[in-house]
């Protein structure tokens, strides 16, 4: 096993992600377009030229709307996994809704060939009953929590904590997080929005630093580390963006001992 990992991935929204706001306008919809007519080809070259297999997390609405994107990134192996349908966020929906959702995106994702061994929250956030769906469904892996940075674990059923009751800790699940961080999240750095307003204008340099040294860090201080890079095509596609991803592959592949995976791949080798 390398002595660090590197997990791309990719969170292909399309459309989808604009239907959380409270208006959800055209100009919206094809900033959402951007990310499958240009985002996903522009991605999608670089990772050939470095040989670098990614994960892709992507919503039923994106497959049933944009099929030949995502036949493409099937074509070149890299991991497809389930996002919701229509990137809701579970902890706004009823059991029953949370159930239907899941299950509608299973089947857009079985009309592809796929039976996804990961999962990640549109919301990063889980409902009371996301963890214990993820088990019910056969799902390997997680990618939404941020207990831990670099070491995957298991994310727990039936904690109970509040504000005057401390930390009793519930069951372990069978589920393995794979962690995410915001730090780590392109949209944080980079996306724009009018309202709620988000400036959303970093410059490259400073993701790249961050990144960068985060990188570094792990791969001095932590045997076996893995890191989670979550990105959007809409986001990341841009020019300068796409510059910037390929200056951080090249700075981690500079150190000895560096494998980027697919998160499948790495949470199957936990088992």
């Amino acid at each position: 096993m390398p002595n660090s990992t590197i997990c791309l991935t990719f969170d292909f929204d399309a459309m989808s992600v604009w239907f959380g706001y409270a208006q959800t306008t055209p100009a919206m919809l094809y900033r959402g377009e951007y990310g499958a007519r240009v985002g996903v080809p522009r991605l999608l070259e670089l990772l050939r030229r470095h040989a670098i297999k990614a994960t892709f997390f992507i919503p039923g609405h994106t497959i049933d709307s944009f099929p030949e994107a995502v036949a493409q990134i099937l074509a070149d192996e890299h991991e497809v996994a389930h996002h919701s349908y229509a990137h809701v966020d579970p902890s706004e929906q009823t059991p029953a809704e949370e159930r239907a959702d899941m299950e509608r995106a299973l089947e857009s994702l079985a009309r592809i060939g796929v039976t996804p061994l990961g999962f990640r929250s549109p919301s990063a956030d889980f409902s009371q009953a996301t963890l214990g769906l993820l088990e019910e469904y056969g799902f390997r892996y997680d990618s939404s929590l941020m207990a831990d940075d670099f070491r995957p674990y298991h994310p727990r059923r039936g904690d109970r904590v509040g504000r005057h009751e401390p930390l009793v800790k519930g069951v372990e699940s069978s589920i393995w997080e794979l962690p995410m961080s915001f730090e780590f999240d392109d949209w944080v750095h980079f996306q724009f929005n009018f309202n709620p307003y988000r400036n959303g204008t970093s410059a490259p340099s400073k993701v790249l630093e961050i990144w960068a040294a985060e990188f570094d860090w792990m791969h001095r201080n932590v045997a076996g580390g893995i890191l989670t890079v979550a990105m959007h095509p809409q986001v990341m596609g841009r020019g300068h963006r796409v510059a910037m991803l390929e200056q951080f592959i090249e700075h981690c592949a500079a150190s000895r001992d560096v494998a980027f995976r697919r998160m499948g791949d790495v949470a199957l080798s936990l088992e």
